[in-house]
């Protein structure tokens, strides 16, 4: 099995209200089962009230230093916007 991280955020607090965040992770972890992915609990990351105008983010820093130090083989992310409101970075 590969094993993948999953970065979920949301920015307004009418997200946090409405569990969003909680619903990316669900399909997310779902997506991962259908396709041959583990998920550790460790590696689920969620930046909770953070534009995606700013790439420096707690969560975010987790996956890129997983990803740097060779510990997973994807990331999964609900939308690309996720990421970044430019999806250029």
């Amino acid at each position: 099995m590969k094993t993948a991280a999953i970065y979920t955020r949301v920015s307004s607090d009418q997200q946090k209200e409405n569990k969003t965040i909680d619903s990316q992770v669900d399909a997310l972890l779902e997506f991962a089962k259908e396709n041959g992915y583990v998920v550790p609990e460790e590696y689920i990351f969620k930046d909770e009230g953070y534009s995606g105008a700013i790439l420096v983010r707690p969560g975010l820093e987790k996956v890129r230093d997983l990803s740097a130090e060779g510990q997973i083989q994807a990331v999964l992310v609900y939308s690309p916007d996720r990421l970044s409101r430019n999806y250029a970075y």
